[in-house]
């Protein structure tokens, strides 16, 4: 199962607002040992979105599980939920559960106001359209007001498509919800690690072998590279490592800094995440 992200909203791409969703799924990924495969960012275009989503339907029906956030509202801006029906050539329709739980919302917030519940006024009948999904939509509970979110699962299979609200105090509790309920056969106790050390004096060119060698002789082991030419610290080098899981990442490190002293390269410390 792999996880992908996709992070809604021209205010995000206009610099409105600082995304704060990629970092936190990494977090919440990597709290149960998994980790994010692909991230996307799209504003409120509707042909971008219905295209983003159409490869995020094809990747679920493959088993992968894909987060969307932001744009499930009901206000002219809010594109998701359409977007997601056209993608998949589905009808819209008003969710029974969900509006019921929109009209609780309601029902809640008259009763804090000190005023009456007003079920057929304007704006209350307005707010039905946020439990308006896609034909075959399953509910994802929200604790922070009841607006629910909503996943879908072309193929029928382990793989969906979670939509979950853009505001942070929705979104993350809902995706939490989603990573130990739906995604809890997927968690793994041995989180991928990573290991590496500070390369002096050489270039990536040279190195591109020996990395290619480590990642032909251990299954599941990912060489990295990461170059910098003005460091605060280490000035002009290259973060040379192998991440994975436990199991094999040790031998697979003893073999890259082998290789890397055969090389006769300096070295500089090194880094265990």
């Amino acid at each position: 199962m792999n996880f992908g992200l996709i992070i809604i909203g021209d205010e995000i791409l206009s610099g409105k607002r600082a995304d704060k969703h990629l970092p936190k799924a990494i977090e919440l990924l990597a709290a149960r040992g998994l980790s994010l495969a692909w991230a996307r960012y799209v504003g409120d275009d509707p042909e971008r979105i219905t295209a983003d989503l159409r490869d995020a339907f094809d990747a679920a029906r493959r088993g992968d599980v894909v987060f969307s956030c932001g744009g499930i509202g009901a206000t002219p801006d809010d594109h998701t939920r359409q977007c997601a029906a056209r993608a998949l050539g589905v009808p819209l329709a008003l969710h029974p559960q969900a509006a019921e739980l929109i009209r609780e919302r309601m029902r809640d917030v008259a009763r804090e106001q000190g005023t009456p519940y007003e079920p057929d006024r304007a704006d209350n009948v307005h707010r039905l359209n946020m439990g308006v999904f896609p034909e075959g939509a399953r509910l994802i509970p929200n604790p922070y007001n009841k607006i629910a979110g909503f996943s879908l699962h072309p193929g029928g299979g382990a793989g969906g498509v979670f939509f979950v609200p853009g505001f942070p105090v929705m979104a993350w509790p809902m995706i939490e919800w989603v990573l130990d309920g739906h995604c809890a056969a997927a968690h793994r106790a041995v989180a991928v690690r990573e290991k590496s050390v500070i390369v002096y004096g050489s270039m990536e060119a040279t190195l591109t072998p020996l990395m290619q060698d480590i990642e032909a002789r251990f299954a599941g082991i990912k060489v990295f590279s990461l170059p910098s030419v003005d460091h605060p610290q280490w000035g002009r080098h290259i973060e040379l490592g192998v991440k994975g899981e436990a199991a094999a990442l040790d031998a697979a490190y003893a073999e890259l800094l082998a290789g890397l002293r055969r090389q006769g390269v300096e070295l500089g410390p090194e880094l265990v995440r």
